[in-house]
């Protein structure tokens, strides 16, 4: 079996030093290497069927061509529609995706980001709502400061509390729109899925949907949960224990539908006896039935303006780009059903 050829053949063959050689095939970002020497170096290498170390590379240019993607969950169509995005814009730029995932672990989370630095990767984008707890947010605002100051850019999808580039999304906005649209429609009760109480993602939505709700003169019940499937799901079969709401608003789409299979399991049918809404508009609900009344967010660009925010100019302090949702009404939430 033929032996690897070495970066030594390509300078022997060329006539230059290994130093050379590695400044030309590798780049150098401090020196370079005149043009006629490269074009020799390139050629010998060529003729060798010489292919370069891309560890080697990232070592003389400062970085891969690797974008890290750090989620909470891979699982979660929220998450993999902002990361089909990220691939898009990446792909355009001939970058490769490393994709982790955190599993809403916030020590994971730093530990991914720290992984990815010491892998010399070009930029890293965080995905994920943040948690009411100081001491998580000083170690993520402490690994992504080090992460930029490494010379590579860092961007948050979530709230702006990390001092980085973020493109935060407005929760309280379509949430209180969503109110006032479903009061409108006659609803009167409503229970609120709201979350983890500490879950500033599901806090933002819970409190600006119950206070338009109540403002219109609404009822309105709060059950917090886990911010999952089977956290809607097991918080909407607690609050059937009690009594039975006209209508259920999950602070997500993921935990909407887990409440759908609980109403169906308790023999409730939707939208004839309960309403439900959720929020994110995820892939595949088209499929479910009823349509689901949601908050629409436009997810994969989500991932695009994401990725755009991070290979743009620097700028001197961290930037915010917005993105709004708009109120899908759709076939689970009819209005109500009342006696006569």
């Amino acid at each position: 079996m033929p032996s690897r050829v070495t970066l030594n053949d390509v300078a022997r063959e060329a006539g230059v030093s290994l130093a050379t050689a590695s400044r030309a095939i590798n780049g150098n970002k401090n020196r370079k290497v005149r043009e006629d020497i490269r074009e020799r170096v390139l050629a010998a290498a060529t003729r060798l069927h010489y292919t370069p170390d891309a560890t080697a590379q990232a070592m003389a240019r400062g970085a891969t061509t690797t974008l890290g993607l750090v989620v909470h969950s891979i699982t979660d169509p929220y998450f993999s529609a902002i990361a089909s995005g990220v691939m898009v814009a990446a792909e355009r730029r001939g970058l490769v995706v490393t994709l982790a995932s955190t599993q809403s672990n916030a020590n994971r989370e730093v530990e991914l980001v720290e992984l990815l630095h010491s892998q010399r990767a070009r930029s890293v984008i965080v995905v994920g709502g943040r948690r009411d707890d100081d001491v998580a947010l000083a170690a993520m605002t402490d690994v992504l400061g080090r992460f930029r100051r490494a010379g590579n850019s860092t961007v948050l999808v979530g709230q702006p509390l990390l001092g980085t580039d973020t493109v935060t999304i407005d929760n309280t906005g379509p949430a209180t729109q969503l109110a006032r649209d479903l009061h409108g429609r006659g609803y009167q009760d409503v229970v609120v899925l709201a979350g983890p109480a500490d879950h500033l993602t599901a806090r933002e939505r819970a409190g600006a949907f119950a206070d338009a709700f109540r403002e219109l003169g609404g009822t309105v019940d709060v059950a917090h949960s886990r911010f999952t499937r089977d956290g809607g799901h097991h918080a909407v079969r607690t609050v059937l224990r009690r009594y039975r709401p006209e209508l259920v608003f999950a602070v997500n789409d993921v935990m909407a539908l887990g409440a759908l299979a609980g109403l169906t399991e308790a023999g409730l049918s939707v939208p004839h006896d309960v309403g439900l809404a959720g929020f994110d508009d995820i892939d595949g609900l088209q499929d479910v039935t009823p349509h689901l009344t949601t908050v629409h967010l436009p997810l994969h660009d989500i991932g695009i303006a994401a990725t755009d925010l991070a290979f743009a100019a620097p700028a001197p302090d961290p930037r915010v780009v917005r993105v709004s949702g708009t109120v899908a009404l759709r076939a689970s939430t009819p209005g109500p059903r009342r006696a006569v």
